[in-house]
């Protein structure tokens, strides 16, 4: 029985002294602190891996999350300097920058940073009109990091970011601004559409301008051809009138040597001659040839006289 007894005691040292080796070891995840309290007082900060405390002694107080962390907060009314109420909600970006402070400098750190946040955007605002505060998201964001990140030093805290997610007008003012957007937009439409028939109208006149030039170009240019073919015709046909004279000029002087070396007298000579100025009057030209030796003329009709008497 002592026996039995003795194996159970054992036993069940065994499982505490297990039980004690197991709860003196704390695994801490990556970008993660744990505050170790020895006695209810600070003791050190665990850092990522493997960290032995004593049983009974030591103890985490938190562990602290080191990455930085997102907190919406809900709309919170805010009043211009022109007296219009607004609904502002905010998203803040921080990160814990010491795990000591945050643990024990505040004691609820997202309700504080939302209080200040709150009282920090209406200060901001009420210096600012409505037209402002809706075109200067910027601004406003700049300022309330800023104002943020001093106040949350002392705690460990980093604001690296705000952003003001929606800003809500009342609902009469949303209206007015939904029509002063609609007039806007059709003015702008107005514009555009009378722009369009602008450019329509000068391209057209550009386009009848571009073709009257290019048929009085084409009418010119056909005038100046047809003249220049008309000059050249009378040219040839002129050409082709004194090239013929030529012509039968030549022949008479041809036939006149002819004859004259076949012997004949000066009588046969004059009426060859004036049998050649009939033909050239004959002809189809207009133009009158009249023999530069007057006196050869003379012969000529006192051949024809002296040949007529013959007869009779």
């Amino acid at each position: 029985m002592d026996l039995v007894l003795g194996l159970f005691v054992n036993f069940i040292l065994v499982i505490f002294v297990i039980i004690l080796a197991f709860s003196s070891i704390k695994i801490i995840k990556q970008s993660t602190v744990g505050i170790v309290e020895r006695l209810g007082k600070y003791h050190k900060s665990a850092e990522e891996g493997i960290n032995v405390i004593i049983p009974f002694i030591d103890r985490f107080r938190a562990i602290v999350d080191l990455r930085e962390q997102v907190v919406d907060f809900p709309p919170q009314p805010v009043i211009t300097k022109d007296n219009v109420t607004m609904m502002i909600d905010t998203v803040v970006y921080y990160q814990v920058t010491d795990a000591f402070k945050y643990t024990y400098e505040i004691a609820r750190p997202i309700l504080a940073i939302e209080n200040l946040t709150a009282t920090t955007l209406r200060n901001i605002v009420g210096d600012l009109e409505l037209d402002e505060t809706l075109t200067s998201r910027d601004l406003v964001n700049t300022k309330l990091r800023t104002i943020l990140d001093e106040a949350t030093d002392k705690w460990g805290i980093k604001v690296n970011r705000v952003e003001l997610k929606n800003i809500l007008p009342p609902q009469d003012i949303q209206t007015a601004m939904e029509k002063q957007m609609r007039a806007e937009r059709e003015k702008r439409e107005a514009i555009l559409r009378a722009e369009g028939q602008k450019t329509a109208a000068i391209l057209e006149a550009e386009g009848q301008k571009q073709a009257a030039i290019l048929n009085a170009e084409a009418v010119r240019e056909a005038a100046i051809k047809e003249a220049e073919g008309m000059r050249q015709a009378q040219i040839l046909r002129a050409e082709g009138e004194a090239q013929a004279i030529l012509n039968v000029q030549k022949s008479v002087a041809d036939s006149l040597v002819m004859i004259k070396e076949a012997g004949a007298d000066n009588k046969v000579l004059a009426i060859k001659s004036l049998e050649a100025l009939k033909e050239i009057g004959d002809g189809q030209s207009t133009k009158l040839i009249i023999p530069s030796d007057l006196a050869g003329l003379g012969g000529v009709f006192a051949a024809l006289k002296e040949a007529v008497e013959s007869k009779d």
